[in-house]
């Protein structure tokens, strides 16, 4: 395999036993640090009954106590930082809009290792030197813009830094500047298509576009084929949380997970009680930072859904790799005792023809029972059949949907551009129980 498809080939490639020997290392180095460092993590450790001398393998790391979304939240604002102030070149911070927000600190070290993840993982997917991405992220406190500047910048890809918004400005520059790559998130360049369509022109014919990093929400396989077929392009997955360092990672050219660097973070799934998964099961994203230095995070609970796979990618890496989100934890529905993903009514949406890019559901309770409403935005061709064949098409996506969930939902079809958009995260469920 020729070596320009590697950022660091030997580090890449490393042998399993190579990476664990690494993990493990680490794994005691940081936990001697945040026990001395870090008041929070001291009391933590001390109530869970674990010293540092006590982690010696990364079996151990089941012993360390879990740390959640709320600590950051609970300790706002820097009091789990665990290096002095004046060490902390840079903020971001999230939005709160559940309660405080959460603040990250960055350290040289911790941007120079955001940065390298990322150069790692756009040259896996094909972004290099002559490339031109668009970033279509939100920049300032928000992680998602400069973590893809940055990265792209790294590996000697021209930027265009364009940030959200202003969407017809944003197709004419990608049209005039040649961009071959955009990073934004997946709902967000659909509407660009569908804005670019209305101006007269096509993202497909007439730009460079030959792929995307989209992130920042769940979105289905059924979707990524939807914006290949009609953009002409490879969409990849990228990854990351703003507790973390907003994106740090992306599938490579085999579109087949996302590869997570085990030089510098550690990976556990567990299921609801806690407990690890079996290999080639889902359940819920823990991760360990391993080099971290202002906000090291110990077996963090992300909340994301995903399957760890293991096994060695075809393109030759061996770091592990998280398979496509599922969803989140905290977004599942229960609708009369049903778990159900945004993820897996979107599933079936994209495999129906008449269905446009963009849906909504809304969970309501009528009496004593909890219903779920599909809204679903169709093509105008469809939305001008007659009426039997609305009907039709209406009855034929609540059967889909019911082989899917196990669960009646009520299907509620619109036109095409009726439901919001949104230039950042979409807003894909309305829970009007919690209202």
């Amino acid at each position: 395999m020729p070596m320009l498809d590697y950022w660091n080939s030997r580090i890449e490639r490393a042998p399993l036993e190579e990476l664990q020997e690494i993990q493990a290392r680490k794994l005691r180095q940081l936990v001697d640090n945040v026990y001395r460092s870090s008041q929070f993590y001291r009391k933590r450790f001390k109530d869970a009954g674990v010293r540092p001398e006590d982690i010696k393998t990364l079996d151990d790391v089941s012993r360390l106590p879990f740390t959640y979304k709320r600590d950051l939240r609970d300790n706002y604002p820097t009091n789990m930082f665990c290096v002095p102030m004046n060490q902390v070149v840079r903020y971001h911070v999230s939005s709160g809009t559940t309660g405080k927000p959460t603040v990250v600190g960055y350290t040289r070290g911790d941007i120079d290792l955001w940065t390298t993840s990322l150069a790692r993982a756009m040259t896996s997917a094909g972004l290099g030197r002559g490339d031109t991405i668009q970033v279509s992220y939100g920049y300032g406190l928000f992680t998602g813009g400069l973590g893809a500047h940055y990265g792209a910048e790294e590996i000697g890809a021209s930027v265009i830094p364009m940030g959200v918004g202003n969407t017809e400005r944003q197709i004419e520059l990608m049209i005039d500047l040649k961009a071959t790559a955009i990073a934004c998130t997946p709902s967000y360049l659909l509407h660009m298509n569908e804005v670019a369509k209305k101006m007269g022109v096509s993202v497909k014919d007439d730009s460079n576009l030959k792929m995307a990093f989209l992130g920042a929400e769940p979105w289905s396989m059924e979707t990524r084929r939807r914006i290949e077929d009609t953009l002409g392009i490879k969409a990849y997955d990228i990854y990351g949380t703003s507790e973390m360092s907003g994106p740090l990672f992306t599938e490579c050219k085999e579109q087949n997970g996302i590869h997570v660097w085990a030089d510098h973070f550690l990976l556990e799934v567990i299921d609801k009680n806690g407990d690890p998964v079996k290999e080639g099961q889902r359940g819920e994203l823990v991760i360990t930072t391993l080099t971290k230095e202002a906000l090291p995070l110990i077996r963090y609970r992300v909340g994301d859904i995903t399957i760890l796979n293991n096994e060695e990618c075809e393109c030759g890496r061996t770091h592990p790799r998280i398979m496509r989100i599922l969803g989140r934890s905290d977004d599942m529905l229960i609708i009369r005792g049903i778990n159900v993903f945004p993820s897996q009514v979107e599933s079936v949406l994209m495999t129906i023809p008449e269905v446009g890019e963009h849906y909504q559901i809304v969970a309501e309770r009528k009496g004593e029972l909890d219903e779920l409403t599909v809204r679903v935005e169709v093509t105008k061709a469809a939305f001008s059949d007659k009426l039997a064949d609305f009907m039709k098409l209406e009855k034929k996506i609540q059967y889909e949907l019911k082989k899917v969930l196990n669960l009646q939902t009520n299907v509620e079809l619109v036109e095409t551009g009726t439901l919001p958009r949104s230039q950042g995260k979409s807003q894909k469920v309305v829970d009007k129980r919690k209202i």
